[in-house]
């Protein structure tokens, strides 16, 4: 079996359909695929059945978006029970959370001299709006030459449309992951800013809250920071996830299925979902 447990879809801001997800991934020759929208299911249900028609066994999926201390940091939940009024009520609060937090960034946007840059942005996304679909905004419209532009003068951290959100605490995504029948996971520990100390202690910290497994693998990476989350997460007694983080077709660095194997020494996540390790 061929496991990648983190991927999105244009319900938020991945490029492709759910169901062009779930083809894709049969290509690359996933088995087992999770989809995880950021702070939305939308894209389940068109998923769900386009995987009962490719032979792809979909793990219904979401990545929270949350914060430990002053960092943002996200958590996945796996194997949800997507009906769960928790969950839903969750999904509700974090998509007002989005939905202002784009209006913001439109004024701020504004401000620049482009004022349109909200409706725009909305009009390029097919589920909520994200930074991404703003810097794909002002690719159409002459102000970049690309995405990465767009990041580098506008949007990124520090820049003038950066907007700042109050996300809730990491224990918090836990308790909504929980209260939905899922398990929740570390996402991609090794791409925050962080000292290794720092992140040994979010990982900590996330075992302790309940956490149950970290990505040890995260799109293409090398063997070192492999093993270096393998050995963390053994530490804490946590299990091992891996996926690619897929978003667009033409990055290879975080294509389907396109990553190693786990350590030997890591218990897979998917054993915590009912699959043979």
């Amino acid at each position: 079996m061929v496991f990648d447990l983190h991927s999105h879809s244009n319900c938020s801001d991945g490029i492709l359909s759910p169901q062009a997800l779930v083809s894709r991934a049969k290509e690359k020759g996933v088995t087992v695929l999770a989809l995880t929208d950021h702070d939305t299911i939308a894209g389940i249900e068109p998923a769900r059945q386009a995987a009962a028609d490719e032979g792809v066994t979909l793990v219904a999926g979401i990545e929270f978006s949350s914060r430990w201390g002053s960092r943002e940091v996200h958590v996945l939940g796996l194997g949800l029970n997507t009906e769960s009024p928790p969950l839903l009520e969750a999904i509700a609060q974090q998509q007002a959370a989005r939905d202002t937090r784009a209006e913001a960034i439109g004024e701020r946007l504004a401000r620049l001299g482009i004022p349109d840059a909200l409706a725009g942005a909305r009009a390029l996304a097919q589920g909520q709006v994200g930074r991404p679909h703003f810097a794909q905004y002002l690719v159409s419209i002459g102000r970049v030459k690309d995405e990465a532009a767009a990041f580098k003068k506008y949007l990124g951290a520090g820049k003038p449309a950066d907007v700042k959100f109050q996300w809730p605490e990491m224990t918090q995504a836990i308790r909504w992951i929980h209260a939905s029948d899922g398990i929740a996971v570390l996402a991609h520990p090794a791409k925050y800013p962080l000292t290794r100390t720092k992140r040994n202690a979010l990982i900590a910290d996330f075992a302790d809250a309940g956490g149950e497994a970290v990505e040890v693998i995260s799109g293409r990476q090398t063997n070192d920071i492999t093993e270096d989350l393998a050995k963390m997460a053994e530490t804490h007694g946590l299990a091992a996830s891996c996926g690619s983080d897929f978003h667009r077709p033409d990055a290879p660095w975080q294509e389907l299925a396109n990553f190693g194997n786990l350590p030997e020494r890591c218990r897979p996540v998917w054993t915590l979902l009912g699959y043979p390790a």
